[in-house]
Order: C-alpha cells, then structure tokens, then sequence
C-alpha cells in the first residue's frame, strides 16, 4: 500500500514538474498554467446591425469616390453626378443614422468600407483625367447594383421596421442613380 502512495506522490510530482521551467541564470523556477477553456465567442451581429452597417459602407465610399471625382475628374459630366452623389449619400446616411437610432434597441451604424469598397477607392486615387472618370463610373455602376440589391433584400425581409422602411423608400432613389451613372460617357 505504501508503494502505491509513493507511486502516485512521484507522478504528482512528476506531472508539476513537466509544467516547470528552470532557468540557469536565475534559479527560479515558474509553473505555467494553461487554460484548456475555449474563448468566450464574439456575439454576433443581428441582421438590422449588419444592413444598417452595409448600407453606412455603401453611403462612405459613395462620399468619398465622388469627392475624389471632384478633383480628379475630367468630365463636367462626372463632376456634376459626384456632386451629386456626395448631396444624396450624405442625405442617405442622416436618414439611415435616423431610422436605426428609432430600432430598440438603438442601432449605431458602422462605416467601415468592405476591402472591395476601399481597393476601388485606392485604385480610383491613382487615376487622374479620362482614365479616372471610366473607373469612377464603373465603381458606381458596381456599387449602385449591390446597394439596389442590398436595399430590395432588407425592404423584403429585414428584421427592423424602421430599417425595413428607409430601405424600401430608399429603393427609387439608388435606381435613379444607377440609371443616372450607367448613362455616364465618360
């Protein structure tokens, strides 16, 4: 029986000693704990946060391309739908800001560009004179579909009323601009 208690007094022993370091230089020995407990996961973003996120993205880079087609821009065509676009997108995002801050709870949208928002906007500041005014309306012809189609999904089948309701009434305004930037000759 004694030699039992000794074996599992050793393994003890043994174990914590696998969890030691020794360091020469100092002599101090340090036990590491390791916490074999998962990560608390991130909670998720509801569908209403998620929409008025995309829809907040959608009104920054549409800001910030056509301000930049206020400079670069070689077209009086382009300049005048960038003006525009900046009237409308920062129109659309008060309304947004509006209708997300009547959700319960509140919802503070996020406008943060997606990587394919702000590679479009890093290539268009490369650009200049013709060359700039053709990638600028293809970044708004693209942009404008994925916003359309964005909007007619959540007016569908969005989670939050008021939310539900600025995208519906937002549907004819992104219409016309789409319509507006694929007549664009640059």
């Amino acid at each position: 029986m004694k030699a039992i208690g000794t074996i599992i007094v050793s393994a003890g022993a043994l174990a914590l000693a696998s969890c030691a370091q020794k360091t020469e230089s100092d002599n101090v020995t340090t036990t590491t704990v390791v916490n074999d407990t998962a990560a608390t996961p991130m909670p998720v973003a509801s569908p209403g946060q998620i929409f008025a996120n995309a829809a907040a993205a959608s009104d920054a880079f549409e800001i910030a391309s056509s301000n930049l087609a206020a400079t670069k821009g070689h077209s009086a065509a382009v300049k005048a739908f960038a003006k525009q676009m900046v009237k409308a997108h920062m129109d659309s995002t008060a309304k947004l800001k509006s209708a997300a801050s009547s959700a319960a709870p509140a919802i503070v949208p996020d406008p943060v560009l997606t990587p394919d928002q702000q590679h479009s906007l890093d290539t268009l500041g490369t650009l200049g004179g013709a060359a700039f005014d053709e990638a600028y309306v293809a970044a708004q012809t693209d942009a404008h579909e994925k916003t359309l189609a964005t909007l007619k999904d959540y007016a569908a089948s969005g989670d939050v009323p008021a939310l539900k309701s600025f995208a519906a009434g937002l549907v004819p305004t992104v219409t016309a601009h789409l319509n507006m930037a694929k007549s664009l000759k640059p």
